[in-house]
């Protein structure tokens, strides 16, 4: 394992993990200090916990705008749309420079979101408009690569 400092100069989520290990191994070992051990590793495991949840919103940022980009008909706000996904990839590259361990479960952020951002997209286009039986189908088909949400990809425009 990384010096403590250095991990966490280079991976805030793996040195979260790694603190709040080593604070319950001092717990079982019975260390002497007076600190509150088992409370101080769950807030830094939340810590850590925080980052990943931060990754999971942006994702499911990108998903919601990239499913209405393909989707909806509506001819604005498209460019917001189209916008929003810059910035959400902007911020998880941030988020992945600063815990590059959040890449490890990459994979599995991007199929959990893309759910999640269907289910909201069917409520917003919902809101706005009738929502066709072969809409709710197509997006209950989309899948998406983490190429295609981290990267410059973007969808086809809808027919008009």
């Amino acid at each position: 394992m990384a010096e403590p400092k250095l991990l966490y100069d280079n991976d805030f989520l793996a040195w979260s993990k790694h603190q709040a290990e080593a604070l319950r191994a001092a717990m079982r070992d019975g260390s002497n200090q007076n600190l509150d051990f088992g409370n101080l590793a769950e807030e830094i495991e939340d810590l850590g916990k925080s980052v990943r949840r931060e990754l999971q919103s942006q994702i499911r940022r990108v998903v919601r705008h990239l499913l209405k980009l393909k989707h909806s008909p509506a001819k604005e706000p498209r460019r917001g749309w189209a916008e929003s996904v810059v910035d959400a990839r902007a911020e998880i590259e941030d988020l992945q420079e600063a815990s590059p361990s959040l890449r490890t479960e990459l994979d599995c952020d991007v199929e959990r979101q893309t759910q999640r951002g269907i289910d909201l997209v069917l409520r917003d286009i919902g809101r706005s408009q009738e929502v066709y039986a072969e809409t709710i189908a197509a997006l209950w088909a989309t899948s998406y690569t983490v190429a295609q949400v981290l990267g410059d990809w973007f969808p086809e425009e809808p027919p008009r």
